[in-house]
């Protein structure tokens, strides 16, 4: 039902834990995919030994090649793109396909609640690091920390129907190595007449945080806001406001922004950067 797509650049020991959170704390037997970037810290050998597909590239191509690759091979209804510095906390599935059940169609974007040591939806620490984790920490408290199902989210893991996927092309590669590309994302689906984006508080995961393949790229790193503001005609950030109106409480499946005084003074401030963008830059 549900294939898991997850992009690692000579990140074995946080992918080893991942894949072992999946295995061990989902209800439901879920595909695993891997696209491997170089993989010489042993990782192509791991996906080997454990017969987890996988493709590769000798080098570094990014997170939205990445994921675009290996999502190409996807058969099953449902795809799940996640990070490889993400632990997947006990019944996480059941959470999602309720979520799923419930809406009752597919046009939706549903994200988790991410818990990390300093920041995130839920800052509670359990290790920065797969060498000091308090697994047994987590597992004793991840339940009890006190959030709820919020509106907007673009963050991964995030769970699409594969269909639309591909109808708006995957992650837009010129995004790579990846920053921005989650809320390009997110508009490619607004603009093809997706509502629902929605975080799922019961769909938790401990993030590590700024260890995946954007984060540690053998190229220069992408100026992804100045990319989508470009694209769109406004920034990520004012699409997060007045769009997605991210991390309010979710109540229902959002609407067209409301267009008050202070939308057209912010969307005027974008208007007046692209301008200044395109005579310095």
């Amino acid at each position: 039902m549900i294939s898991i797509v997850i992009p690692t650049f000579n990140n074995l020991e946080y992918l080893k834990l991942c894949i072992n959170s999946i295995k061990k704390n989902s209800k439901h037997n879920h595909e695993i995919k891997l696209h491997i970037n170089e993989g010489t810290d042993g990782t192509l050998d791991y996906a080997n030994l454990n017969n987890i597909f996988y493709t590769h590239s000798k080098n570094n191509i990014g997170l939205c090649s990445s994921i675009n690759l290996i999502s190409s091979t996807v058969k099953n209804k449902y795809l799940l793109y996640a990070h490889d510095d993400m632990y997947f906390c006990p019944n996480w599935d059941v959470a999602l396909i309720n979520e799923v059940k419930k809406i009752g169609h597919n046009y939706f974007y549903l994200s988790g609640t991410m818990i990390e040591p300093n920041s995130a939806h839920i800052s509670f620490d359990c290790g920065d690091n797969p060498n000091n984790f308090n697994e047994k920490k987590l597992i004793n408290n991840f339940d009890n920390l006190d959030f709820y199902d919020h509106q907007g989210s673009h963050f991964a893991p995030h769970l699409v129907e594969k269909k639309l996927w591909d109808s708006v092309g995957g992650f837009s590669e010129e995004f790579n190595p990846g920053m921005g590309s989650d809320p390009d994302f997110n508009m490619k689906l607004w603009n093809n007449g997706v509502r629902i984006f929605k975080g799922i508080n019961r769909f938790r995961v401990y993030h590590f945080s700024s260890t995946t393949t954007r984060k540690k790229q053998n190229f220069k790193r992408n100026k992804g806001n100045i990319t989508f503001i470009k694209k769109w005609g406004f920034s990520h950030k004012f699409f997060k406001k007045h769009y997605l109106r991210s991390r309010t409480l979710f109540v229902e499946p959002l609407k067209e922004p409301n267009k008050n005084l202070i939308y057209y003074i912010e969307l005027l401030l974008c208007k007046l950067k692209i301008v200044y963008l395109k005579i310095f830059t």
